[in-house]
């Protein structure tokens, strides 16, 4: 018969364990769970192995740890809040020798040593160590004339630094850290990464649920579209604007709530700044700003029109889209099933292009992306452009071959695919 206090750790809800949550450790398990019984312990501790092992491997895992191995260049993680960089790390950082000191720059003990500039005072909070992490940088103020201060005197030093907000981080770190960092960005989950637990036709079969729910690492532990939801909610309503509005001047937060949600209603149509400037009564250069700041925390990425400067084709306009569509069904408050929704082929489109995006970034494959329209009515919704060569794609939510405008042909030629949720898999995977 199973020791109660057995059963009451193992009916706890599953956000409690689940991936996105900390570390567990033996010890963790004598604070939590007062059991002195050694066998039922290894179960336990068998049991959140078990819970680690079900964790998706990022796709850029590897490339993190070799790239912090070489202990030359300071390693820096960008990625919205919730997106698993403390978890990567803490994974690549378990893969290392040596002692590692771990610093969450949310803790204020820590703040005023590294952005002292000075490195006698930071030598004593890190000497002794072989790796520092330090986790949510951008709250350090002059983290980046600090870092370069630790790296020029202790180049031996492995050092992993992760942000939430690339925005405030960038500025610090561009100018003093040129040439001392290799930088990589964790985007929610990829359709790449699931592949490595998840089959095609299990990857299709969830496709509904990616679609509506979105990526995010932390869904994983809700079985309930209740729990999805209010965990979505939860994000949108206070994490992703956390550093927006501590990092930077916002004068009127709602006014940066609203515009997300006009972007959201608007995803695969261009859009107008001078409309929404109209729409939120604020001039054009604070929607710009607003939008910019949304597409460096990682929220919001723009796609510019593609041209070759011919007269009848649209250059200026750009499209917006969510990197993650759970988002914004959220801040439209319509997490709907296929059935009940009038926006499917918008949601599949920006599903799509993110995937992609993603799907690029991870392989390394350096590539620009646009979409084409032209005055009269002809476009393409998606354009790559790499080593010279044009790539058009048209994105449909049901299996069909679209046509390709015969002003792209004649103009530019190249290849011409298009996506639906039958052959999702050459393009994402």
């Amino acid at each position: 018969m199973f020791n109660p206090l057995l059963l009451r750790f193992l009916n706890q809800p599953k956000s409690r364990y689940s991936s996105n949550s900390r570390e567990f450790t033996e010890y963790d398990l004598q604070i939590h769970v007062n059991i002195s019984n050694r066998l039922v312990r290894h179960v336990l501790f068998v049991y959140i192995c078990n819970q680690k092992r079900a964790m998706i491997q990022r796709k850029i895992l590897d490339d993190v740890s070799e790239s912090l191995q070489k202990a030359n260049k300071i390693v820096i993680l960008y990625g919205a809040r919730q997106t698993g960089k403390t978890t990567l790390s803490n994974a690549v950082i378990s893969g290392l020798k040596g002692r590692v000191l771990k610093i969450n720059a949310d803790e204020l003990k820590y703040i005023e040593t590294l952005s002292s500039r000075d490195f006698q005072q930071m030598k004593l909070l890190i000497e002794g160590y072989d790796c520092l992490f330090i986790d949510e940088a951008q709250r350090i103020p002059n983290i980046g004339i600090n870092l370069k201060i630790i790296h020029d005197n202790m180049p031996d030093l492995k050092i992993l630094v992760t942000g939430s907000s690339s925005f405030d981080l960038a500025n610090q770190l561009n100018e003093p850290l040129t040439g001392r960092t290799i930088t990589y960005k964790l985007f929610p989950l990829a359709l790449c990464e699931l592949h490595k637990e998840m089959n095609i036709f299990e990857l299709k079969d969830s496709l509904s649920t990616y679609l509506i729910y979105g990526m995010y690492p932390g869904l994983r532990a809700f079985d309930s579209a209740i729990g999805k939801e209010k965990h979505l909610t939860e994000l949108s309503t206070a994490y992703l604007y956390k550093d927006i509005f501590e990092l930077s001047a916002i004068r009127n937060p709602s006014k940066l709530r609203d515009l997300l949600k006009l972007l959201a209603f608007q995803i695969g149509s261009e859009v107008s700044i001078r409309e929404l400037s109209q729409n939120l009564n604020i001039d054009q250069a604070t929607v710009d700003g607003y939008i910019d700041l949304l597409e460096k925390s990682f929220i919001v990425f723009r796609l510019g029109g593609f041209s070759r400067n011919l007269r009848k084709e649209i250059s200026k306009k750009q499209k917006i889209y969510f990197w993650d569509t759970g988002i914004r069904n959220s801040l439209i408050n319509n997490f709907s099933t296929f059935d009940f929704r009038n926006d499917m082929g918008a949601l599949w489109e920006n599903f799509v292009i993110a995937e992609r995006i993603k799907y690029l970034s991870y392989n390394n494959l350096n590539t620009l992306s646009y979409f084409w329209r032209t005055y009269t009515g002809a476009e393409i919704d998606y354009i790559e452009e790499r080593n010279g060569r044009l790539s058009a794609f048209e994105i449909k939510v049901k299996s069909q071959n679209a046509k390709i405008p015969q002003t792209w042909a004649d103009t530019y030629g190249g290849e011409f695919f298009t996506i639906h949720q039958d052959n999702f898999q050459d393009f994402l995977l």
